[in-house]
């Protein structure tokens, strides 16, 4: 365990960047999965074609692949970002587009008598969406949204393919000075799994705290 104790500075830097990155990324995809969930059920059609358009390109086409046009491919075009800052970028949208779909599965849950009644009132389509139907939506989809925050915690090892020293390239830098790989990676491994047991706790927590009783 001496290879282990030895590098925990350099574990502890990684660790810190991957809750940086991922509770970063997690904030822009929440903002991303809301206003492409507002385009998904938007009643204009451009919009929600455009709203489709985005979820199915960021779906079917690799994370990997994103990290790698945003890193090396954009700066040929004049588009310059430090690597922490486009993997951040790149992951929340990315994640934003699964956001996105489980808002928009939180706002179909929500009874349609609720809009109704806000247009009633008056409300325009924003704001009933803003004031009444999203604000449901979001509780109702605690639980899903938990998942994609944990997914989003594992995809951020793919940062390290484009050079962020994150938990994963830690590990395998730790791994290249001690060839110790069962004790580096076993190592890394538990620290994801503890973050994963974090936000499954918090989500837990969200989930019997903001539940709506119908």
């Amino acid at each position: 365990m001496n290879v282990i104790t030895d590098h925990l500075p350099e574990f502890g830097d990684g660790l810190l960047l991957t809750v940086e990155l991922t509770l970063l990324s997690l904030a822009g995809a929440l903002v991303a999965g809301v206003v492409v969930a507002a385009l998904r059920v938007s009643p204009v059609r451009v919009l929600r074609a455009a709203g489709m358009a985005y979820v199915e390109t960021l779906q079917n086409i690799p994370l990997l692949v994103w990290l790698v046009i945003a890193v090396f491919g954009l700066p040929e075009i004049g588009v310059m970002a430090g690597l922490f800052t486009s993997a951040v970028v790149v992951i929340a949208l990315y994640q934003g587009a699964y956001m996105a779909e489980a808002i928009r599965s939180g706002i179909n849950a929500v009874p349609a008598g609720q809009g109704e009644a806000a247009r009633a009132l008056g409300l325009t389509f924003v704001q009933s969406l803003r004031l009444v139907v999203l604000p449901q939506a979001l509780r109702t989809a605690i639980q899903p949204l938990g998942t994609i925050a944990i997914m989003t915690l594992m995809n951020t090892a793919m940062a390290a393919a484009v050079g962020v020293v994150e938990l994963t390239a830690t590990a395998n830098r730790v791994n290249l000075d001690e060839a110790r790989p069962i004790y580096i990676f076993v190592t890394a491994g538990l620290l994801y799994m503890l973050l994963s047991a974090v936000f499954g706790l918090v989500t837990g927590a969200l989930e019997r705290k903001l539940a709506i009783l119908r």
